[in-house]
């Protein structure tokens, strides 16, 4: 199976931003441990969210609902039953996450995922958890999954390496409420991907478990459990991210509503960075607008606090007068796929010359024919950012475009609503 897109120019659409992911999987893991029922409204519907949700109701959490989701909480006290599995297919977020929730349950639990999963590190949360009360052990390859977690989730003091994914910092952290004592967390070093960290408190907040925090290095979290909450998911940036990008390479107008005008995702940093290419951003009470003449020129970026947008960003600046170099791109070899592959790959695909050193990419348009068969390597970003490509050229195709399903099932059908597929 394959798509393969139009070439298409000055575009006028309005599109409604999908549910964010990231605050979906928190927000269903902070209803799962409160004492009481919470009603999330518009949550995400993925194939990694979906993961999270199996995986709550295998420790006990009662969830229901085909669109607004109903969940019977469990007061943070956890039943598995014996000889408890849990699959996390290809979700990383889910089973990091899940790592430390798993310490509440009254068993043993195993975390499973896909081949691909298992090359995912998690020694770095899973070093801290056993610091504080955790007998987790690995069942194949150290470091990495699958995992047999047993102990108990005591809080206390515990340092968490997050400097290569804020996931092991918020894993420890959406625990934490649920534990036997004041739990106090530092970071040794800056940890990845910061604005995560803003999320995950700003869900716990909504529940009733405030975070005390100094900077991103020191964290401090009181028991005593979640409060239920009715509780509205909102728009994901990530996702509006590529119908952004359209309108830049293609010298359109783009309008895509439901999202915060001030949310915490990093990734909203993504519209200033199409600014100082040259488009025109325009911030609505719940929408961002974005007109672009297809005139774009390169620039300098730091990309340590939006990683899934790198993707996105490397698509544009292959259509760009000048190059664009962007730096804090280490970490993403650790993802889905090598992403930093997939960068170049993408900027190959639109035509651009693609220069890796270190923690730095430089994008250099026009030194390539472009165009050709891209293969996603079932990773949604490459597949989503390659589409911008496509639409800018005319001569592209996407092999196995089903891999969106893990973030953004839509995104084939919205093209399609915009009369671009």
């Amino acid at each position: 199976m394959s798509v393969h897109l139009p070439k298409v120019s000055g575009i006028r659409f309005r599109i409604t931003a999908p549910p964010s992911k990231s605050y979906t999987h928190r927000a269903l893991i902070a209803a799962a441990c409160a004492d009481g029922r919470s009603v999330l409204r518009n949550p995400l519907q993925s194939e990694d969210t979906e993961v999270t949700i199996t995986a709550l109701r295998q420790l006990g959490a009662e969830i229901t609902g085909t669109g607004d989701l109903v969940v019977e909480g469990t007061g943070g006290q956890f039943s598995a039953s014996p000889g408890c599995t849990i699959n996390c297919h290809s979700s990383g977020t889910s089973m990091r996450m899940l790592l430390s929730l798993a310490l509440l349950a009254d068993r043993p639990v195993c975390l499973t995922g896909s081949q691909q999963l298992q090359k995912r590190p998690v020694a770095p949360l899973v070093d801290a958890l056993n610091t504080a009360g955790g007998k987790i052990c690995y069942l194949k390859e150290s470091g990495f999954p699958p995992l047999r977690v047993d102990g108990a989730f005591r809080g206390g003091s515990m340092e968490v390496d997050a400097s290569a994914s804020s996931q092991f910092l918020s894993s420890a952290l959406m625990a934490a409420p649920c534990g036997a004592k004041q739990t106090r967390i530092t970071t040794p070093g800056e940890p990845a991907s910061r604005a995560y960290l803003d999320i995950t408190t700003d869900v716990m907040a909504s529940f009733g478990a405030p975070v005390t925090r100094d900077g991103y290095r020191r964290f401090s979290v009181s028991p005593g459990g979640y409060t239920p909450a009715a509780y509205a998911v909102e728009g994901d940036y990530s996702s509006a991210s590529y119908f952004f990008a359209i309108a830049a390479v293609c010298a359109g107008t783009v309008e895509v509503t439901h999202l915060n005008p001030v949310s915490c995702q990093g990734d909203r940093m993504f519209l200033s960075l199409l600014a100082a290419m040259g488009c025109q951003v325009t911030e609505g009470s719940d929408s961002v607008t974005v007109a672009s003449d297809g005139r774009l020129r390169g620039i300098a970026a730091a990309m340590g606090d939006m990683p899934d947008v790198v993707l996105t960003l490397a698509a544009v600046a292959a259509f760009a007068e000048g190059p664009t170099t962007l730096t804090g791109i280490r970490n993403l070899r650790a993802k889905e796929s090598d992403r930093i592959a997939a960068m170049v790959r993408i900027a190959v695909l639109g035509g651009a010359d693609a220069v890796v050193s270190g923690d730095t990419i430089t994008i250099i348009p026009g030194r390539l024919p472009g165009g050709g068969i891209i293969d996603p390597e079932d990773d949604h970003r490459t597949a989503m950012s390659a589409a911008v490509v496509a639409l800018k050229r005319g001569d592209v195709e996407i092999l196995h475009p089903e891999c969106v399903q893990k973030s953004y099932p839509g995104f084939w059908d919205a093209l399609r609503k915009g009369g671009m597929l």
